[in-house]
């Protein structure tokens, strides 16, 4: 009788163990940090906390900053949406993929023997138990089908329109048979807030912080604005006088010292043209018409922001948020992104996470790509090891800055720039290449590339290229800007025929 009671009591010991091993597995599960993930498109550095051109007015973004680590010196992976994009949730760069122009979603994995069997960002969290979400602009377009468990979509286009548009007739003296038409305007348009689908996802996002969950979630916010056209109604024109308006460095000769291939790729005479803005007096406008928008979009931030407050949810979320490339605001004679120079692919970067300090700022040069093996990280989730990006969590808890840090960027096969502590090197696919000391020249007014004083940077500079150099994804192309058509048919031995991208970006 006493050993059956001892048999009994050994197997409620087991089973009691056990019980108490699977509470403690859902209980960490459960504790896992949520992820709020939030992509504003074509965001450069003129916010508050960063440059405060023109009394940029951002408190909400502001505010994020304070409560978490804010990066003065982040740049996207190419200088384009599409690009840009496809690095950041693959975790791989554009010179490892040769995805280096527009791609639909869906195609990012395909016949590519570097992406056909990559696992996207947000993916890699569902696959370890995370419930995800997402809405707005992440990918490209949105995402490809099956990425999210909840999926709000995307609105098509970049609208609402006005019937007619106001300023900017999207061709300017551009071939419009065979290279397109740009979005590029600027006015006050729509008259509220709430027909703008920033707006609409802001409202679909707040009213799922408001439910409960059953396993960690990982929300995808893609934000439209301020990708031109630069519409937003009125009232966020008007925190913006024209009279407060500063407008960017700019010097008329400035692509003097620019090799042949920095030229091509600059030539886009579907955009408006620094000189143009100045001859016709509408230089201000444009920049308050991108301020407007960005002072619109740090608004829908805050909303999400008291959302996630309200929710319970705040204590025990991770928040990133990051733009895909800078914005040139005249810089180097446009109003684009389109290039290597820091103006085009330097953009915000912040993180917030419990176990991170607050309010500390970084000025060392870092790379969007980091995104997704920091995410990982802070999540206590295994590392990726397609992942060419650096988790960023040391250099966050760490006191000093890591002074070998840098960034680099790809645009078009072949061609690259990287940003060190101090200096910026782009090197072109013939050869040619342009050097720039920020710490005498931070606008990149003089081209050094030529000066022997600088021979032995360029040399350390080069060291950083990277060794392959991808020909171009079948599926990816640009055709908005006939060098990278050249460049495509030359290096792939293609026909040169345009491949149709869906939503091409402009």
């Amino acid at each position: 009788m006493k050993e059956k009671f001892l048999v009994v009591l050994l197997v409620l010991i087991v089973v009691f163990e056990i019980s108490a091993l699977q509470a403690q597995t859902i209980q960490t599960e459960s504790d896992k940090p949520n992820v709020l993930f939030i992509s504003v498109d074509d965001l450069n550095n003129w916010i508050g906390v960063l440059n405060n051109y023109s009394s940029t007015k951002t408190p909400n973004i502001d505010k994020l900053a304070a409560k978490g680590v804010l990066f003065t010196n982040a740049h996207s992976q190419a200088p384009l949406c599409g690009p840009s994009r496809a690095s950041l949730m693959t975790g791989l760069r554009p010179s490892t993929t040769g995805i280096y122009g527009m791609i639909d979603d869906y195609k990012i994995r395909s016949e590519n023997p570097a992406t056909k069997d990559i696992i996207f960002l947000p993916e890699y969290f569902k696959k370890h138990g995370y419930h995800t979400m997402g809405i707005g602009k992440l990918f490209h377009d949105h995402a490809p089908e099956g990425v999210f468990d909840e999926s709000g979509g995307r609105e098509k286009g970049f609208g609402p329109l006005p019937d007619e548009r106001f300023v900017w007739d999207g061709f300017g003296t551009s071939d419009r048979k065979n290279y397109g038409r740009t979005s590029t305007d600027w006015g006050a348009f729509p008259e509220y807030d709430s027909l703008m689908p920033d707006h609409q996802s802001v409202d679909w996002v707040i009213e799922r912080l408001d439910k409960e969950y059953d396993q960690p979630f990982f929300m995808g916010l893609g934000f439209l604005r301020p990708h031109v056209p630069l519409y937003v109604p009125q009232k966020w024109f008007d925190l913006h006088p024209l009279s407060g308006i500063q407008v960017a460095p700019y010097l008329s000769d400035d692509l003097d010292d620019i090799p042949e291939i920095g030229l091509q790729i600059n030539n886009l005479p579907m955009m408006p043209s620094t000189e143009w803005a100045i001859e016709s007096g509408e230089w201000k406008k444009i920049i308050q018409a991108y301020l407007a928008c960005v002072s619109f979009v740090d608004y829908e931030i805050g909303r999400v922001m008291d959302a996630l407050e309200e929710s319970g949810y705040a204590d025990n979320t991770i928040i990133v948020l990051w733009s895909d490339h800078g914005y040139r605001l005249g810089e180097k004679g446009t109003f684009a992104k389109h290039g290597l120079w820091t103006s085009a692919t330097k953009a915000p970067l912040l993180i917030v996470a419990p176990n991170l300090p607050q309010g500390k700022v970084i000025d060392t040069p870092t790379e969007m790509l980091s995104i997704y093996p920091t995410l990982l990280e802070l999540s206590g989730l295994p590392a990726y090891d397609r992942n060419e990006g650096k988790s960023l969590v040391s250099t966050m808890q760490e006191k000093s800055p890591d002074k070998k840090a840098f960034a680099l960027i790809t645009y078009g096969m072949n061609n690259h720039a990287v940003q060190s502590d101090g200096f910026r090197y782009i090197q072109y696919e013939d050869g040619s290449a342009e050097l720039y000391d920020h710490r005498v020249d931070p606008h990149e007014f003089m081209n050094q590339a030529g000066n022997p004083i600088y021979a032995n940077e360029i040399k350390k500079l080069k060291k950083l290229l990277p060794e392959k150099n991808s020909t171009w994804d079948p599926n990816s192309s640009y055709t908005f800007q006939p060098y990278f058509v050249e460049q495509k048919a030359r290096t792939n031995g293609s026909d040169g025929k345009p491949v149709k991208v869906i939503g091409a970006e402009r």
